[in-house]
């Protein structure tokens, strides 16, 4: 940028009802493109960052939801508020491929800044085409002929109001899959338990050898239209715990986005074959 004198003007002649309308008009035209989606992912931590990613790069329409004003979740910082990351192999390759600065402190077992690995791997995120919808809490399932077809949510501020102002109805957004990513809270999960539709277990207590490989080999769907990933996986199941290790939960949000993209792919192959079928009648 070139120096300026003092007094001169340097940025464009703009408004506070200008930039109050370009707020509003570029949310409402995202909001309005997304009121349906191909998929929904609830929470943007690193399982629902990587899955967004991975969807978003096979050219899939995802919207991430997350119910905090930051994305990223506890992938900011490791254990105990120290924000040195954990993630054993092979969890590290999904870092490194976007750029993360890796130390392996012992064969298989690699660290790295949290700051960095959360910061890059939401970049990434937003470089593949996820758009992201914050301060946004579930509040319930959109549920038609057995299948999960979308989610109620409101603004998060709204659970913050007094009772008796806290009349404000919420929306639904319509989507083909919905992935609970949700952390310990298993949200949607919980929700489908709560009408006797599936049954959760509680996480398990802290096994970190076994518990990463648990964690991948159970994400998938766990009712029409509702997938699992990270550690809603571990409490749907009652799997154990890793704590402060992230690369199951990395390696997790990877593989649900696989079987998604599958489970599309399939679903895209039957509509060929049905067309074919009724052009030959």
């Amino acid at each position: 940028m070139n120096s300026s004198k003092k007094g001169e003007k340097v940025f464009s002649e703009i408004g506070e009802g200008e930039i109050t309308r370009a707020i509003v008009s570029g949310f409402m035209k995202f909001f309005n493109e997304f009121a349906f989606s191909d998929v929904i992912i609830l929470g943007a931590g690193p399982a629902g960052l990587v899955a967004g990613r991975e969807l978003a790069k096979a050219g899939i329409k995802v919207l991430v939801i997350e119910r905090n004003n930051y994305l990223g979740g506890g992938f900011w910082i490791g254990g105990y508020l120290m924000n040195t990351i954990t993630v054993r192999a092979p969890g590290h390759e999904i870092l490194r491929e976007i750029g993360v600065r890796l130390e392996e402190v012992k064969p298989g077992l690699f660290v790295s800044h949290g700051p960095e690995s959360a910061s890059k791997l939401i970049a990434a995120a937003c470089d593949a085409g996820v758009r992201f919808l914050q301060m946004t809490s579930f509040d319930d399932l959109v549920i038609r002929d057995g299948r999960v077809r979308g989610v109620v949510v409101n603004w998060t501020p709204v659970s913050a109001l007094p009772r008796e102002i806290t009349c404000v109805d919420p929306i639904a957004l319509e989507c083909s899959f919905l992935v609970d990513a949700t952390g310990h809270d298993a949200f949607a999960v919980k929700s489908l338990e709560a009408r006797g539709l599936v049954k959760t277990k509680g996480m398990g207590a802290m096994w970190v050898e076994m518990s990463e490989d648990l964690l991948v080999e159970h994400t998938g769907e766990v009712f029409p239209g509702l997938y699992v990933a990270g550690m809603a996986v571990s409490e749907t199941y009652g799997l154990p715990r890793m704590g402060p290790t992230f690369g199951g939960v990395l390696m997790s949000g990877k593989r649900v986005a696989e079987l998604i993209i599958d489970e599309i792919r399939k679903s895209k192959d039957r509509r060929k074959e049905e067309g074919r079928a009724e052009a030959g009648r």
